[in-house]
Order: structure tokens, then sequence, then C-alpha cells
């Protein structure tokens, strides 16, 4: 998969070479993208030939650890590759962007179904799903892709199970089901707490409740854009669900449905049920907070705020840098809590 990724994007970066639409990056390819994209300066002429020589590199590379059999400073470079591949596609590239495209979604849908609101916002569009946040998307694809092979290679060369990674003994050990459960507990108290106090700010912002901020500048952007800060506050809301939904990862109903769900009451939850969209979010989460705070370190304010505004309005969004790991953690002690036999080893 990461080999099938890296030479799709090479052939990508060949056609954005010679001239063909869509160049993602910079001021021309994404105009929104200014002040949120680290490749906001990217031009095609510089950036498409490396796109296209680094896509080959990586199908190369790929193909090479599903290939052959490497030992010390070779077997070393080739994973360090896949990881730096992996992080850099996954969470330096992308920006708020898909985070906020994937909570604006239930917001878009139901004022659509129900009110037609927002006005003149299309699904494919600004705001939404347009190109180069479609492009993101791909870009974390191809980053999963790539952690799953530094993954696999890893475990084949330490001669480890390459479904579970577990050899020996496993019954101590900080990946037992007794210790997941234990360190997974303050995990979820942080992946709760930050969206809970984002959702806080937000909901002030909307009912204009001053948190030790300025409200004229937050009020004129809200005549200049009707409902903007509403539909923050209802994104809020669905990161305020999030949270709740995080505590499924250390209770009882987050392995056996309750009672009060229909036709799924008393039947066991699939693992992959939580941890496929909890691994998402992770990702998402994580690379908007990482965004955060380089504009933080560039000197980026939230607008209408001042002083103590700064903090109020930036801290939340600062914090995600913890919210996306800790809520990684807690997937992580889910799955180590739920995983069981290993069908192909045998280990518990």
């Amino acid at each position: 998969m990461a080999a099938g990724w890296s030479l799709l994007y090479c052939m990508l970066g060949l056609y954005w070479c010679f001239g063909g639409a869509g160049f993602p990056f910079g001021t021309v390819g994404d105009p929104l993208g200014a002040r949120t994209s680290i490749l906001e300066s990217a031009s095609r002429d510089v950036a498409a030939p490396v796109i296209a020589a680094l896509g080959l590199i990586g199908g190369l590379s790929a193909t090479l650890m599903a290939r052959t059999r490497l030992r010390g400073l070779p077997a070393a470079a080739l994973l360090g590759l896949a990881w730096t591949a992996a992080v850099t596609l996954t969470l330096v590239i992308p920006d708020y962007r898909p985070l906020a495209a994937v909570g604006r979604t239930p917001v878009f849908l139901v004022g659509r179904l129900l009110f037609d609101w927002p006005k003149g916002v299309e699904f494919f569009g600004p705001g939404m799903f347009e190109w180069p946040v479609l492009n993101q998307f791909l870009l974390i694809g191809g980053g999963l892709a790539w952690a799953a092979a530094a993954v696999a290679y890893r475990r084949r060369e330490r001669g480890t199970c390459g479904a579970c990674g577990r050899a020996g003994d496993t019954s101590t050990g900080w990946t037992t089901p007794a210790s997941a459960a234990r360190w997974g507990r303050w995990a979820v108290g942080v992946a709760v707490a930050v969206p809970l106090m984002y959702a806080l700010t937000r909901w002030a912002v909307a009912l204009s409740i001053p948190l030790g901020y300025a409200t004229e500048g937050i009020q004129r952007e809200a005549r200049e854009s009707p409902g903007i800060w509403w539909a923050g506050a209802g994104l809020a809301t669905f990161g305020a669900a999030g949270a709740v939904l995080t505590l499924g990862l250390v209770q009882r109903w987050g392995e056996v449905y309750p009672r009060w769900i229909p036709y799924l009451r008393g039947k066991p939850v699939r693992p992959r049920t939580a941890i496929v969209p909890a691994s998402l979010v992770t990702v998402i989460v994580t690379e908007a907070g990482l965004m955060f705070n380089r504009g933080l370190i560039l000197g980026h304010r939230p607008d209408g705020a001042g002083g103590i505004g700064d903090l109020v309005l930036s801290v939340p969004n600062q914090l995600w840098t913890l919210w996306g790991p800790a809520l990684g953690a807690a997937t992580l002690a889910y799955y180590l809590r739920r995983r069981g036999q290993c069908g192909s080893c045998g280990h518990c």
C-alpha cells in the first residue's frame, strides 16, 4: 500500500510538472491555506518535481522493504525513512481543515436538511471538502500506509508476530490489559477535558459572554459573517459529544451496547467500531493542534482578541496537541484491553 500510494503521488507530481491542473499547494493552488498550510509558499515549478522524485524514492523504498530482509544500517535507514514519511504526511503537512471539514459535516447536513442553512456553502466547496482539503486526506492516507509499513517491517525484523507484535511471555509489562486499563483512564481524562474546555469557550463567544476577551471584534465579525460563531458553537458541541463518546474507551458501554440502543442492546461492541474513528480523530486533532502552535510561534492572533482574550480564544486550540496524543493513548489502551488471543501466534 505504501509503495502504491507513493507511486500514485509520483504520477501526480509528474502531471503537475507538465502543467496539469489541480496543484493543491501554495497561494495559487490553495489560497485558503494562507497562514495555515506549512506549504503556503510552495510553487508548482519547484514543488511538483520534488513531489515526483520523493514519490519515486518512496515507491522503490517500500518495495525494497517488502521484498528483502536487510540488517544493520540499511534496515535502520529504511525504517527511519518510513517513519519520517508517516509523520510528515499525517501530522506535519496537513492543517486544521480536515478536522474542520469532518466536524462541520453534521452541522452542514442538519442545517441544509432542516433549515436550508448555511447559504452559499457547498459540500465540496470552500470551507468544506474542496480539493486542497481532499488532498490532505489523501496525504493522511499515505502517511497511515507508511506507518503500517514501518510497524510491519519492524515486527518482521524483530521476529515477532506479524499480526499482533507479541512474542514470548506477555503476562507482564505496560501492554497487559490490567496495566492498559490503569494508564488508559488517565489518557481518557485528558482526552475528555480538552474538548470540553474548547466547547465552553466557543459557546461563551456565541452567547456574547465575555470571558476576558474583547467582544467588539467578535461582534463585528459576526455581523460580517452571520452565524459564524454559532457554526463554531455547533462544531464545539459535536466536539463535546465526541468527548462523551471517548468515555466509552474505559466504560462498560464501550464494550457492550447499552439497553437503550435498539437492535444492538446487549451485543458486544466490535473493537474496530471504536478504534477506527478514534484513530482518525487522533490524527486530525493532532495535526490541527500542531498548526495552531505553529501559528502561535509565528505570532498569529485570534481576530478581535486582546490581552487575556488571546489566551481565552487560543489556549484551547493549543491544547489540542495534548488532546490528540491523549486520545491516541486511550485508543491504544482500549485495543490492548480488548485484543484477546491472537489468531496467528496464539499469544494472549
